[in-house]
């Protein structure tokens, strides 16, 4: 029988001191992982490039054919990586902790479905080409997925787990067919979008994550602000409002961080999945349920997960690659099949 208020959600015990100098050193050691990441991330692909070139790439010491592969294509699909990587594992954090289910994330509550739809269906009607013109249509697309789902969910005026996991998954197939309907419909939207929707940050510019950066800064804002609140949900609504919380506004606010984050996200490399369900529960293994710890972790685990999952498709079948959304959906499949089976029991 599935349990409502799992144990990866109850609220945080008192660290004692030995846990409370582990946590900061693990976030360092996650920084320090994150940079090496990064550098490979700069360094590797269809063309190995020693890092001594890549730093003098960086510096503009170096000119020609690898300073030019570095500054020009892998500069902009790493800082696109860090981007999306850390709006997914944020995002799947705080969906987690809105709705107190433990497989909630962008994916599971059909998030990444509606913003798909969205984007298909503008480039259907209005002859779309560029990823930065998708912008509106998936954070539109994103809001109506999460208010889709969270009114499935509602049982006499309150929030539940077990219906909002199947709304989500029954709204993310029902939005994913949508989508394929619209795609066969239309050659020129089947060229433009099939890329697209693999997940991918590849020959992806800036100026494709400059329009959506603002609203993924004030996602991340409104995420860390509610952060002590989510510990307080974590106990039930009956306790939270107990204890002076406004759930009903936690949860509005919770929610349009989702959006925001996951829209950003989905507007730039598609519907990348799992990392917003891997990253908060790797990290809550390492750090605890608290989510003034939880969601810096996911900030950097997030990133993290995406540019080592970008690397890894780019060398298993070089001199091609693999997108990232498949590498990620082909490794997040069987975390999700697990998660589903621990929390059943």
């Amino acid at each position: 029988m599935l349990r409502t208020d799992p144990p990866a959600t109850t609220a945080p015990a008192t660290p004692r001191p030995a846990a409370a100098l582990r946590r900061p050193l693990l976030l360092v050691a996650g920084v320090a992982a994150l940079v090496l990441c990064a550098a490979l991330s700069l360094a590797l692909g269809s063309r190995a490039i020693p890092l001594s070139t890549v730093v003098d790439a960086l510096t503009g010491a170096a000119h020609g054919g690898d300073a030019d592969v570095v500054t020009g294509l892998r500069v902009p699909r790493t800082l696109i990586g860090l981007a999306v990587g850390a709006g997914l594992g944020v995002a799947g954090a705080v969906a987690q902790g809105v709705t107190r289910n433990p497989l909630a994330s962008p994916v599971t509550l059909g998030i990444n479905a509606g913003a798909s739809l969205a984007v298909v269906a503008a480039i259907y009607t209005l002859d779309l080409s560029r990823p930065s013109q998708y912008v509106w249509f998936a954070f539109a697309g994103a809001a109506v997925a999460a208010v889709s789902a969270y009114g499935m969910s509602r049982r006499g005026g309150d929030l539940d787990p077990v219906r909002l996991a199947l709304g989500g998954t029954v709204l993310t197939v029902v939005l994913t067919s949508w989508t394929s309907a619209l795609m066969l419909a239309s050659h020129r939207t089947l060229d433009e979008a099939r890329f697209w929707l693999a997940g991918s940050i590849a020959g992806r510019h800036l100026d494709t994550l400059t329009p959506v950066l603002p609203f993924l800064v004030l996602g991340l804002v409104a995420a860390f602000a509610i952060s002590p609140a989510l510990n307080a949900l974590a106990l039930g609504d009956e306790t939270a409002q107990a204890l002076g919380v406004p759930v009903a506004r936690i949860r509005v606010v919770g929610g349009l961080a989702v959006v925001l984050l996951a829209g950003s996200a989905v507007a730039v490399s598609g519907p990348v999945a799992f990392i917003g369900l891997a990253a908060p529960h790797l990290v809550r293994a390492l750090l605890g349920n608290d989510h003034r710890w939880l969601l810096p972790g996911c900030l950097i685990t997030g990133p993290l997960l995406l540019l080592a999952a970008d690397v890894l498709g780019r060398l298993v079948v070089q001199p091609s690659e693999i997108e990232v959304g498949i590498v990620t959906a082909f490794l997040g499949a069987p975390l999700l099949a697990v998660l589903a089976r621990k929390v059943a029991k």
